[in-house]
């Protein structure tokens, strides 16, 4: 898979390092992904990456040398060439400006490019993730599933694909 790293207007992508864990935590934690008090799961899983295990990638956007974005997919296990994209996040100053649609371009390239064939993606049913569900949607993602009361009572997890292959 080309990780190599890819200009983009006044922007740069690229794999993450282990001199970006703080930065990316950072971002997780602006975006609202994770409360600054839940940090310990992701620095738990940027060691594990950073420590080679789990063959996933992570990779960082980055504007005049700071991470703004940041995108992390891992293989799905016993799938065939499908992907799970286990986060994506953008600082909220920079929301709504066609980053996260830059970043989740590249790394679909990155995949389809691998011959890897589908990718997935879940969230929350709850109402306050109606932008990431429609985030998703407007890439192209198709809602496939939902599991009722997943996350906890009354909050269900919705499951998006989309198909990488080259038609």
């Amino acid at each position: 898979m080309n990780n190599s790293p890819h200009p983009v207007n006044d922007t740069f992508i690229r794999p993450a390092t282990p001199h970006d864990s703080d930065a990316i935590i950072a971002v997780a934690v602006a975006s609202g992904i994770f409360p600054a008090e839940e940090t310990e799961m992701l620095e738990t899983v940027l060691s594990d990456h950073f420590a080679g295990n789990g063959g996933g990638h992570v990779c960082v956007l980055e504007e005049e040398g700071v991470p703004v974005a940041v995108a992390y997919y891992t293989p799905a296990v016993a799938a065939d060439r499908t992907w799970d994209l286990t986060m994506i996040a953008v600082r909220p100053e920079r929301q709504r400006q066609g980053y996260g649609a830059t970043l989740l371009g590249y790394m679909e390239t990155a995949l389809r490019g691998s011959g890897q064939r589908l990718l997935l993606v879940d969230t929350s049913g709850l109402p306050e993730y109606e932008s990431a569900r429609a985030f998703y949607a407007k890439q192209g993602f198709e809602r496939e599933a939902r599991i009722r009361d997943f996350y906890a009572d009354g909050d269900d997890k919705i499951v998006f694909r989309k198909s990488l292959r080259v038609s």
